[in-house]
């Protein structure tokens, strides 16, 4: 059996070493929650951020992908081990031996929300829209794919360009979410005022800025296996009023538990603390050369947002030196993180010592190569950043640290959807951001760092860079591929468009009355099976 089709049978693209959660018990522990769940009931779950769209084809927030577990359901999932299992599809990728025609058997007799019938000509339906239109962000997820065909009622076959290792992966996040085809077509460009899928909840009201609400479908293939009869998420963005709002019962679900309360929430008996290894990280992103928008060939930048970062890869470096990891992760996240210095997670299989490779603080280097670059002191710079607390005290302390060294940080707090379409248009210098995680590196890397990437918000081109971004995902051998990723980190981190910080954890705060949360390593939060304990 080539590499290829091994790679399909086992679908082991993940990040093994990574854990699920620490507790659904009653109280924190270790153990697993076998409380039995009484069906019916509200979840009211606080969020800590207004969701983008709610179409899977443009959306790109991970508050957006917890919604869309909900409704969304994709032709391949991630277990509690961070393995990639069939969803939609019946089984496993079928790879060809040249590795460049990928059938895929689905799932026979599923209903979407709206009644109509999930087959194969409604996934070729959703993969050419993932692919085409107008602003998708997964096009560079599906660059590979030459085009789908439908084979029979129950089978499609994906035509690639060339052979692509990280295919089952995309096809377990967004660019596998399978949408009804009558809905599309009824709604045309206004998808996201009412998105329809296949999931244990459907879509029923969005109030911007105030919360979204679902509820059970009973179209779902497993309903019987949904206790819950609705979800409210609530956004809150705020992280004090959003453990507030945990502590006083008005939500039984707290998304991102800010580090200063984590204490706090584990010393509480009516609480839960839910935690996992994160497959991502937080950075901070250089307009090197978004002139023209995101996805858009790089162009040169003009006022107010060009600057001395955006013309000298010296001064970026600089920026850079002049950070203290360490510190950031002690003083502000009470030690509970990790620094990181790339986007794969140390514990994936495709890292490397080139992956991990990470400069030390040094602000004597940091003020010699702004010397040498020859830029008036103090070097001032906009920084783009969230509007909670955890902010502030995360922009406050790369502002004080980057003085030292002559730089000059203004904060900018911006609600954080405004803040995404903000920098899509390339209306920044800095902007503070991170990514939750993909199980393939692939998903970490290519759509930030090639030429073009549809979240490539910094402009950044690099021809070596989008070449071997190329030969990675061409390759499922795992020291060819492990290679490859050290060589493509260690080339982008050479030219700063992006300045990795801290690599976080997923922690989630939950009533004790609540079972069946699921929280894995991609940072989704899974309510499908949750529900109210029995004599809560």
């Amino acid at each position: 059996m080539d590499a290829l089709r091994r790679a399909a049978v086992l679908l082991v693209l993940a990040v093994t070493a990574c854990s699920s959660i620490d507790s659904t018990t009653p109280a924190p522990s270790n153990g697993p929650d076998n409380r039995p769940l009484k069906n019916g009931g509200e979840l009211r779950v606080a969020l800590s951020a207004e969701p983008d769209l709610l179409d899977p084809t443009l959306a790109r927030t991970l508050v957006g992908r917890t919604i869309f577990n909900a409704i969304c359901e994709k032709l391949y999932d991630v277990n509690e081990k961070l393995a990639i299992v069939p969803q939609l599809a019946a089984a496993p990728p079928e790879i060809s031996g040249d590795g460049k025609t990928v059938t895929i058997k689905l799932r026979q007799g599923l209903k979407f929300a709206d009644g109509t019938t999930m087959d194969a000509a409604a996934v070729k339906t959703s993969l050419d829209r993932h692919r085409t239109l107008k602003g998708s962000a997964r096009t560079s997820e599906l660059s590979s794919v030459d085009g789908v065909d439908v084979v029979d009622q129950a089978t499609v076959a994906i035509r690639l360009k060339a052979p692509f290792a990280p295919l089952a992966a995309v096809l377990a996040d967004r660019a596998g979410m399978i949408m009804s085809p009558a809905a599309l077509t009824a709604q045309g460009d206004k998808f996201a005022t009412n998105p329809v899928c296949i999931g244990p909840f459907k879509f029923s009201s969005r109030v911007a800025q105030d919360r979204i609400e679902v509820v059970k479908d009973p179209n779902y293939y497993d309903a019987a296996k949904v206790h819950l009869d609705k979800v409210t998420y609530k956004i809150i963005a705020d992280s004090s009023t959003r453990f507030n709002n945990l502590r006083s019962g008005d939500v039984e679900v707290l998304d991102t538990v800010a580090a200063t309360d984590v204490d706090a929430l584990k010393a509480d008996a009516n609480l839960r603390l839910l935690t996992s290894a994160s497959l991502g990280y937080q950075g901070i992103t250089v307009n090197i050369a978004n002139q023209n928008g995101v996805g858009q060939a790089p162009g040169t930048l003009a006022a107010p947002y060009a600057g001395p970062l955006a013309a000298d890869v010296k001064i970026r470096q600089a920026f850079e030196l002049s950070l203290d990891r360490d510190a950031i992760n002690t003083v502000v996240f009470r030690g509970q993180f990790s620094p990181a210095c790339g986007p794969i997670s140390p514990d994936s299989e495709l890292s490397s010592d080139a992956a991990q490779a990470c400069p030390k603080h040094d602000v004597a280097a940091a003020k010699s190569l702004l010397s040498q670059a020859g830029v008036s002191i103090p070097v001032k710079v906009g920084m783009v950043i969230g509007t909670d607390a955890q902010a502030r005290r995360l922009g406050e302390a790369i502002q004080a640290q980057v003085r030292e060294a002559g730089f000059d940080v203004e904060l900018q707090p911006t609600e954080f959807s405004a803040s995404l379409d903000q920098t899509d248009k390339g209306k920044f210098q800095l902007f503070q951001i991170g990514w939750s995680g993909r199980v393939d590196p692939d998903g970490n890397i290519a759509n930030f760092l090639k030429t073009k990437g549809s979240q490539n918000i910094s402009g950044y081109s690099n021809p070596d860079v989008d070449s071997l971004i190329d030969q990675a995902r061409a390759t499922t051998d795992t020291s060819r591929r492990r290679d490859l990723y050290g060589q493509v980190i260690t080339k982008a981190r050479a030219d700063g468009s992006i300045i990795y910080l801290y690599r976080a954890k997923n922690l989630l705060g939950v009533s004790a009355k609540i079972g069946g949360v699921k929280l894995f390593g991609d940072g989704i939060l899974r309510f499908g099976e949750a529900g109210f304990a029995v004599g809560s």
